[in-house]
């Protein structure tokens, strides 16, 4: 079901243009926003449970280059357990802040103009997941960073990692969002929640007619 509902949602922006002429631009407008709302809610359901980040190879959050070298060496010495700790409670605080971006995508689907789908029909490759990430992405952040806070601070590393990264900072070895894990963590939540959805929609514009659904056939059938 959750592949269907992304597949619908893609579907939309890989199909030729002149079947744009089988419904009216109202209709091709309506069609668009619903199969994006439920193409959202999909991927948000995909890694927004246990496991969605930590069991997945293609989003799984690792510590930051620098840190990932001094995890080796905690390993060596027998702290292995901690170090995975911290990497479990990174990955389970992106698990639980990506369903925050349910309400998000659902605004900003039902928001969508008929100029707005005429784009993204028009668009590259990833259009679908360029127009959600430049319309989400920045306020996404904002929802996405209490929630990690909160998780990571149960974690009595999370301080600890944001005191060495600080130092690692002084030393020019580490910057940006990789100096505060809270900060790092969420970036990286935001980076697989689009990862996922522009992956599918690579795969749908690829072969679009193995996939369909009630509304498509209603917008663009005929």
């Amino acid at each position: 079901m959750e592949r269907r509902d992304v597949t619908a949602a893609l579907l939309v922006a890989a199909w030729p243009g002149w079947l744009w002429a089988a419904a009216s631009e109202s209709d091709a407008a309506a069609g668009i926003r619903a199969a994006l709302e439920r193409g959202a809610l999909s991927a948000v359901g995909q890694l927004g449970r246990a496991d969605g980040f930590l069991k997945n190879p293609q989003v799984r959050i690792p510590l930051p280059g620098h840190l990932e070298e001094a995890a080796k060496l905690m390993r060596r010495l027998g702290q292995g357990k901690r170090v995975d700790e911290l990497e479990t409670a990174m990955n389970r605080a992106a698990e639980m802040a990506v369903p925050e971006a349910k309400s998000l995508f659902v605004s900003t689907a039902k928001a969508v103009t008929v100029d707005d789908a005429l784009k993204i029909v028009k668009g590259g490759p990833t259009s679908v997941t360029d127009y959600f990430a430049g319309k989400t992405r920045a306020p996404l952040g904002e929802r996405f960073l209490p929630i990690v806070t909160k998780s990571t601070e149960k974690v009595q590393l999370a301080d600890r990692y944001n005191h060495v990264a600080a130092k690692a900072a002084d030393l020019g070895l580490m910057k940006g969002d990789e100096t505060n894990v809270q900060k790092y963590v969420t970036g990286k939540a935001l980076d697989g929640l689009f990862f996922m959805i522009g992956e599918e929609e690579k795969k749908i514009r690829a072969d679009p007619i193995k996939t369909g659904s009630a509304i498509l056939r209603k917008v663009f059938g005929g």
